[in-house]
């Protein structure tokens, strides 16, 4: 058995710091850095860069809405041809900075509102798709099972990697909790700990209402903006390992 751990990285601004990048590297395989439209900024890609690479760590772009104000959760009616050139924008700012430090971008994820949007918005999810495949033909892009994105991916030559959530609540569909419904944020390492280990070796997660819901995933998410990331991350590493688990980059 393997299975790859991805953080959100990188999603400091400034003096605003958000997370303990530093100290999640230590214990993930892949680290999915914000390219400067939700969170980030140069010093801070390049930092997060540089840790990440330190410590063998396979970097990703985190490409958003450009949605500062709001983190990247709120849903943009951008046009696709814009979305596209947004997202090749971040994928080659950080690109640029990664190459800068000896490194180079492995693979993409879309991050908050943009995520949840191209679960199902055919447009913007086909924007999203051109837009990695003329930066990066056969790139990895993390999404979630039977989404518009996996579908825009497949034909655009792209490479879909499913994607779970190891912080997150789902609903018996197997889609995530919204954030502003009460619950949709785990918080205690034990319990999240040994959802993921069921998740990887019998390929099933609860959901909200105790439904069990089939998910093959091929890489799990902690998110480095939910309190006590870190803890929950090396509780999640601790029991796969224990469980036999191989910890290694899909990209």
């Amino acid at each position: 058995m393997r299975i790859d751990l991805n953080a959100d990285s990188g999603e400091s601004f400034s003096s605003w710091v958000m997370g303990d990048d530093a100290a999640m590297m230590k214990v993930v395989t892949s680290a999915s850095v914000a390219c400067g439209f939700h969170a980030g900024d140069p010093s801070v890609m390049r930092t997060t860069i540089s840790a990440a690479a330190e410590d063998d760590v396979v970097i990703g772009a985190h490409v958003s809405y450009r949605d500062l104000a709001n983190f990247g959760r709120v849903f943009v009616d951008v046009s696709p041809a814009d979305l596209t050139q947004a997202v090749i924008y971040q994928f080659g700012a950080l690109e640029a900075l990664a190459r800068a430090a000896g490194t180079t971008v492995a693979y993409a994820k879309p991050h908050g509102a943009l995520y949840n949007a191209i679960v199902h918005h055919e447009r913007q999810a086909d924007a999203v798709a051109a837009a990695l495949a003329e930066v990066r033909p056969g790139l990895p892009i993390l999404c979630l099972p039977g989404s518009a994105i996996e579908r825009a991916a497949v034909r655009r030559g792209l490479r879909p990697v499913i994607e779970a959530f190891a912080d997150r609540a789902y609903t018996p569909a197997g889609t995530l909790v919204s954030r502003r419904e009460p619950g949709s944020v785990l918080h205690d390492p034990g319990i999240i700990a040994a959802r993921v280990v069921r998740l990887v070796t019998d390929g099933v997660v609860e959901a909200v209402d105790g439904t069990p819901v089939r998910l093959a995933a091929e890489s799990v998410c902690v998110h480095g903006d939910t309190a006590g990331a870190v803890a929950i991350a090396r509780a999640v590493r601790a029991a796969l390992v224990a469980a036999g688990v191989e910890l290694r980059s899909f990209a």
